[in-house]
């Protein structure tokens, strides 16, 4: 098998974060290898959950269209507690959507997965290479040798730049490098079960996806694309893991609510549901993401997202770094802020994971019955519906602005609908997807030397109130918002500019054009 001996990145593993890794670097004309042990797209579904700010990462990869036929919005999700009685409701917002997409949905993985996989084939500058198993790395001040081998035993070595263990929750790279993983405190027995439904299954079946909330068996009813429904089911003490995942035991839980003649399994599993994060998430030039550095309850639909989320921070930091955008010193402190952003950014989200999960798997019944109390108390005796996304914090430590603090560093920055040279556009798709600096000033009101300083970083974005034509220069545009998506975010959080990354998190916030200028200057010199 020949193998270039030179990569600027080379990643371990191809699932969902392998593949989006390799598709954001090759995008970047960055020579990548990937390589994974298995051969095929594995043909049953695992994750079934993704939000807007994933769907934003498939569209700046020219994927959305690809990706969509096998998506739909997420229903709302009704938690049930002892006696039945509703005490919790998670939804959407309403339109318009924040980041320009369905903010919550369930999608079909296996076609997904592959329509990643074949865009990453189709670049260029990558090499896929399946059927290899990474054995070991070395490491150098200036690259990492990864030492693999076929399923006939025969060994390669492949060096490059940096390397990144997309290899899962038994991650074989992340065993290389010694990093140990930290227990948050959530290790739960349960089943976990996805049926084809039939017309008459379906008539049986709940009209939105539910929390039982229930102590005698704690379970999560998910409503997937088409007739793909899902179950989540607490195993009991005494019951064979094992057994449960056989179809056998699969039906003995699901007759609750529908027989064999109603539905067709598709896939059962047994899991323990953990709750742990990589200590370490870089060991020179080596990194981890995805399962292979954190692991989490399934109860928010979080476990790909926080694996693209992972990939999408680190890879435009690669290329900034290879690319010579960042200086030599600058380069080693971006590519630090990736484990300190990402590791904290998990920690955060999973610890609020675990919290649903409490709700969910309370198996005192007079404790769950004060829970349900204590919630409907909080609620003012009537549930009101929180927003899935509120859930999910922003961004509160690496590369951001700590100077001037506001409630919008860190947060994700709004897509919204604008007037594009051809019409009606999303954001991104006109304006890129490197460093922006969006503001609602005109231009014509900015200082003069924000113009160039904007230019030297990346995109200068002006969406004026009102304005209704689109005009264009170099490394910058000027045209009006549709839906006052970007002008409702400014307000909120009382700016008129926003500085924001090539992940969209915002770096930092500005109330005038001359302090926009000097949080723009600031930056430029960090980044040098």
């Amino acid at each position: 098998m020949t193998i270039h001996s030179e990569y600027d990145v080379a990643i371990v593993g191809f699932g969902p974060s392998g593949a989006v890794a390799a598709a954001l670097l090759g995008q970047a004309g960055l020579r990548t290898l990937v390589i994974d042990r298995t051969d095929e797209v594995y043909p049953k579904p695992r994750a079934i959950a993704l939000d807007h700010e994933i769907m934003r990462v498939f569209q700046n990869l020219g994927l959305a269209d690809a990706i969509a036929p096998f998506c739909e919005p997420f229903t709302p999700s009704e938690y049930y507690g002892v006696d039945g009685q509703l005490i919790k409701r998670l939804a959407t917002v309403e339109p318009p959507y924040p980041l320009g997409h369905t903010p919550s949905m369930v999608f079909t993985q296996p076609p997904v997965e592959a329509a990643l996989r074949r865009h990453v084939r189709a670049l260029p500058t990558v090499d896929v290479k399946l059927g290899l198993r990474f054995t070991g790395l070395e490491q150098d001040d200036d690259t990492v040798t990864l030492f693999l081998e076929d399923g006939d035993g025969a060994r390669s070595k492949v060096r490059a730049r940096y390397a990144i263990g997309c290899d899962g929750a038994s991650s074989a790279v992340r065993e290389a490098l010694g990093i140990a993983l930290e227990d948050l405190q959530f290790d739960e027995p349960w089943l976990v079960v996805d049926v084809q439904v039939n017309e008459r299954g379906l008539a049986k079946l709940p009209a939105t996806s539910v929390q039982f909330c229930e102590p005698a068996r704690p379970c999560t009813y998910v409503i997937g694309p088409g007739n793909h429904r899902r179950w989540e089911i607490s195993l009991l003490p005494g019951e064979d893991p094992a057994h449960m995942a056989t179809e056998e035991g699969a039906w003995s839980v699901l007759q609750r609510w529908i027989g064999r003649d109603d539905a067709t399994l598709w896939r059962q599993a047994s899991y323990r549901f953990h709750a742990l994060v990589a200590k370490e998430w870089r060991r020179g030039r080596a990194f981890i993401a995805g399962d292979a550095a954190h692991q989490q309850p399934p109860f928010l639909g979080q476990g790909m997202c926080q694996g693209v989320r992972d990939v999408a921070n680190l890879a435009w930091k690669l290329r900034a770094v290879l690319g010579g955008e960042a200086g030599a010193e600058a380069g080693e402190a971006l590519l630090d802020t990736y484990a300190a952003e990402r590791r904290e950014h998990v920690r955060q989200l999973t610890t609020r994971i675990k919290e649903i999960g409490g709700v969910i798997c309370e198996r005192d019944v007079a404790k769950a019955r004060a829970r349900d109390a204590a919630l409907l108390d909080a609620a003012g005796g009537q549930v009101r519906t929180q927003a899935r996304q509120d859930i999910i914090p922003p961004l509160s430590t690496g590369l951001l602005d700590g100077e001037n603090a506001n409630a919008g560093t860190g947060k994700l920055f709004p897509q919204p609908r604008v007037q594009g040279p051809a019409g009606a556009a999303l954001l991104d798709d006109i304006a890129g997807t490197g460093w922006r600096v969006v503001t609602d000033l005109p231009i014509d009101q900015l200082p003069a030397g924000l113009l160039p300083a904007a230019a030297g970083l990346g995109m200068l974005v002006s969406l004026p109130a009102g304005e209704e034509s689109f005009t264009s220069g170099p490394h910058r545009m000027q045209t009006g918002e549709l839906d006052g998506v970007v002008a409702g975010w400014l307000a909120r959080h009382g700016v008129r500019a926003a500085v924001v990354r090539p992940d969209h998190y915002v770096y930092g916030v500005a109330g005038d054009g001359a302090s926009l200028f000097a949080l723009v200057a600031a930056l430029t010199y960090k980044l040098k």
